[in-house]
């Protein structure tokens, strides 16, 4: 006998379908939605440890900013104190500067040159003196500039040609004025001039 089935399969095989399709479409949402969250966790995890890192790095920043600016402060601190001390030093050996340019003058006139006066201005001196001629002068110039350890840069401000003394006794010479530089101990190596030395610039400059 032949059976015959007269209800709607195919409906209900497209019902079938349709639940199945819908419970798939819900199961990828919640894994897609699972995923989302997963990776969206993932994420701010790694944004707040990059932002701690952050933090971190500002606030070393910001100390190391006040380390700095301490160290510049202690730098300032000590050139001034070494400005000072400078200072003091040059100031005693400025107290000996008279004496030891009358010693220097003494050695480098050379013959033939007679100095009339000098006058010490600062770290400048003006030499007022006679010599028999424009050579003498040179070489004056060339031991102030070359030889000399306390005196440096000299300029030669006149020179002319003068009569001094009368009758038989008149003579021709150069009055000259130069100008030169007067060196402190530290600059150059050469040490200080002791009392033993000195002595003998009390004795009067070369004629």
């Amino acid at each position: 006998m032949i059976k015959i089935n007269l209800l709607p399969h195919r409906e209900e095989k497209r019902k079938q379908r349709k639940k199945e399709f819908v419970a798939m479409l819900l199961l990828s949402a919640i894994v897609g939605a699972l995923i989302v969250i997963a990776v969206g966790g993932f994420f701010a995890s790694k944004l707040s440890e990059q932002e701690q890192r952050n933090n971190f790095i500002k606030s070393e920043n910001a100390r190391l900013d006040e380390e700095i600016k301490e160290v510049a402060s202690l730098k300032q601190e000590i050139e001034a104190l070494k400005a000072r001390q400078q200072a003091v030093e040059d100031l005693q050996s400025d107290r000996n500067q008279p004496i030891y340019l009358m010693d220097e003058l003494a050695q480098q006139v050379p013959e033939g040159v007679y100095l009339k006066s000098f006058k010490q201005d600062g770290q400048r001196v003006l030499l007022n003196g006679y010599a028999q001629s424009n050579e003498r002068v040179s070489e004056l110039l060339r031991n102030l500039g070359n030889h000399s350890p306390w005196l440096e840069r000299p300029d030669l401000i006149e020179i002319r040609s003068v009569g001094i003394g009368q009758g038989k006794d008149a003579k021709k010479v150069f009055e000259f004025n130069i100008n030169a530089g007067i060196k402190r101990p530290r600059d150059n190596d050469q040490p200080v001039v002791s009392a033993k030395v000195l002595a003998p610039a009390a004795a009067p400059l070369k004629p």
